[in-house]
């Protein structure tokens, strides 16, 4: 199982109960959509995890999550498969269209899930730069005019023994510097990867959620935003 790979040493489970201030950083206050003088607008940025790669068509996370939080909401998906955090590594964010769109979206909440991709041997290399580039990818939405709330998620599971060169120890070398990096920028967490630690079945190619797995993920999401517990879709 995922929650068993081991992280300097220790099980993820035990190694996260070494981090209580990464913890606190995912309490952020709910978002009151009644606030809003119009819909709530939420970037969802990633890779093909975001964009929705291993779940049925119009079934990704972000479309699921715009069912959970209604009409009071706009949830727009920008996510892009394949792409790395890391500005150096093969296929970077930053250099995509994708991201220009997030940035002109005006959102009022921004959801990063990057860090998949990153834990490839030949991106991993670099994983000294990784805490830097995620700071100005963060530092990037939060300098835009509509000020928007960001949150940071902790990257899903990958069962062993990974696929596509994707690997669960790189994930669980990555959780605790997000943590931390959070805790510094005062942003959110939202742990996609506890939401599918014990359900690999949700992950049939050991990287991508399928459409049940999305669905969990969305829920997070929406839990993390609103502070409500999530059922089915509105």
């Amino acid at each position: 199982m995922p929650t068993k790979t081991l992280i300097r040493g220790l099980p993820f489970v035990l190694a996260s109960f070494l981090m209580p201030a990464a913890m606190a950083a995912e309490r952020l206050p709910p978002i009151d959509a009644g606030s809003f003088k119009a819909p709530v607008r939420v970037a969802c940025v990633g890779d093909s995890i975001t964009q929705g790669s291993g779940a049925g068509k119009g079934m990704s996370y972000p479309t699921q999550l715009q069912g959970l939080l209604g009409e009071s909401w706009v949830v727009g998906n920008f996510g892009v498969s394949g792409r790395t955090l890391l500005k150096k590594g093969d296929h970077p964010y930053w250099n995509e269209a994708a991201y220009q769109k997030a940035l002109t979206f005006k959102p009022d909440v921004v959801v990063i899930m990057l860090g998949t991709n990153d834990t490839k041997p030949q991106n991993w290399q670099h994983e000294a730069e990784f805490v830097a580039d995620y700071t100005e990818l963060v530092k990037s939405f939060q300098a835009l005019e509509s000020k928007p709330r960001v949150y940071v998620c902790r990257p899903c599971p990958v069962p062993e023994p990974g696929n596509f060169g994707i690997n669960e120890a790189g994930v669980q070398e990555q959780i605790p510097r997000i943590d931390t990096l959070a805790v510094k920028m005062k942003i959110g967490v939202i742990d996609m990867h506890a939401a599918l630690a014990d359900k690999p079945e949700l992950l049939p190619d050991r990287v991508h959620p399928n459409t049940a797995g999305a669905g969990e993920m969305a829920k997070a999401a929406f839990t993390a935003l609103t502070g409500k517990p999530a059922t089915t879709a509105k």
